[in-house]
């Protein structure tokens, strides 16, 4: 998903009410606000939603989806870098009563999340860079980012500040166990998401 910034529009109207026009004008795309600039990404290529889909099925087969978290793509999460500012990650591990952690414009308060999860696409610096260091900010335990580009799916942990103290990159070939305080014991296989998230050639 490439990503566009749009600057903060003339007079007075709010950003969230600009990304939500745009929303309603660009349906499947992906609008969210981040270090107070509007990054809108069109709807991903076939790859990126098959080795998403992949990545769900080893997190409910460790029982995270059930009575006491979900696993869940697309939901907004509130950020504290901005007084408008929210992502949306393609995927997340939350509470299970996230509900009762609602803030505003679809999204919920980081304090619900355990884990959020990119794969990327031709956005690629904003899941390795702007969120890093938005997520870190609203201190989402794990971070992990399927690096299409560069083959690699990096796991990120302890956030501190705007970074993450540990910060560990895996190649293909590699196993990769999540740390267990998402609530349960996630092992990825790096090589096989790495290929299903493979590129089409146009």
């Amino acid at each position: 998903m490439s990503a566009a910034s749009v600057e903060r529009p003339h007079g007075d109207r709010p950003l969230i009410a600009e990304a939500n026009r745009l929303m309603e004008r660009n349906p499947g795309y992906r609008v969210e606000i981040i270090g107070g600039q509007i990054l809108v990404s069109p709807p991903p290529d076939g790859p990126h939603a098959v080795a998403l889909t992949d990545l769900m099925l080893p997190f409910v087969t460790a029982g995270l989806h059930g009575a006491e978290s979900k696993v869940v793509q697309g939901i907004g999460l509130w950020l504290p870098t901005g007084t408008e500012d929210y992502a949306i990650p393609d995927l997340s591990v939350v509470d299970a009563d996230y509900h009762d952690h609602y803030v505003e414009n679809n999204c919920y308060d980081p304090v619900c999340f355990r884990l959020v999860l990119e794969v990327t696409s031709s956005n690629y610096r904003t899941d390795l860079r702007d969120k890093v260091k938005a997520y870190a900010s609203a201190k989402i335990p794990v971070y992990v980012i399927v690096d299409r580009r560069h083959q690699r799916l990096h796991v990120l942990t302890e956030p501190a500040g705007v970074e993450y103290e540990n910060h560990r990159p895996h190649s293909p070939g590699e196993i990769v166990t999540l740390p267990s305080s998402i609530g349960g014991q996630v092992t990825l296989n790096v090589d096989e998401i790495l290929k299903a998230g493979q590129p089409d050639v146009g």
